[in-house]
């Protein structure tokens, strides 16, 4: 797995936004709002009308009837990550170049970013950021960054679904970068989820390269030209 180089989607240059951010290449966007449409909203019209074809070319009602059931529980995982404060879901896939034993192995590598928004006490942005990591257990390799936006915390956590959870058994290792904003009322998080442990580090630099292209005032000048 080699690291990426960035490029930028034209939000970047969107003056309206309340935060500016780069994802490298590999990483695809999930539209939030037009997955979770309100209930008889011109949105969900939207929705069935893209969802008609997929519908259309199954081979028959069982397997339309799953597809049915799949997209609903990925849109009630959606829904409960955007209940706390998720405002963007990018599904990453890459190329893995390394094995176990250092061998170019070739397998794809699936992970998940997010970014979400989380109220805080009003403090100084360097005590929030450290509260962060020390409020709650389980946080791993911190780490102190001065990125340009300001003071931020670096750490990994690691979480095992439970047995009857439905989910595989593997370790999900999760890297998070704690951003405060400027008005010191609350922080962004950045988080990089992946089943690949022994790539940890690897997205390790690229969530703390990602965290690097933050900006909450202005448009940030690696959106320039």
């Amino acid at each position: 797995m080699t690291t990426p180089s960035f490029t930028f989607h034209d939000s970047a240059k969107d003056p309206t936004s309340k935060i500016w951010f780069a994802e490298p290449p590999g990483f695809t966007a999930l539209p939030l709002d037009a997955l979770l449409p309100a209930p008889e909203s011109p949105a969900a019209d939207v929705l069935r009308t893209a969802l008609a074809p997929f519908l259309d070319a199954a081979p028959d009602d069982m397997i339309r009837e799953q597809f049915i059931a799949q997209f609903a529980k990925g849109q009630q995982l959606l829904g409960a990550l955007r209940e706390v404060g998720t405002v963007h879901f990018s599904v990453g896939l890459h190329r893995d170049d390394t094995d176990d034993a250092g061998r170019s192995s070739g397998q794809p590598l699936l992970s998940f970013f997010t970014l979400s928004w989380r109220d805080t006490a009003v403090a100084s942005r360097a005590v929030t950021a450290a509260r962060a990591v020390t409020s709650a257990q389980g946080h791993a390799h911190i780490e102190f960054l001065e990125l340009p936006c300001g003071p931020a915390t670096l750490s990994e956590t690691v979480l095992t679904p439970s047995a009857d959870s439905g989910f595989s058994q593997a370790p999900l290792v999760q890297i998070h970068a704690y951003v405060p904003h400027p008005d010191c009322k609350r922080l962004v998080v950045l988080t990089l989820s992946t089943t690949a442990a022994v790539h940890r580090e690897r997205y390790r630099t690229i969530l703390q390269q990602m965290a690097e292209t933050v900006s909450f005032e202005e448009l940030p000048t690696w959106a320039e030209g």
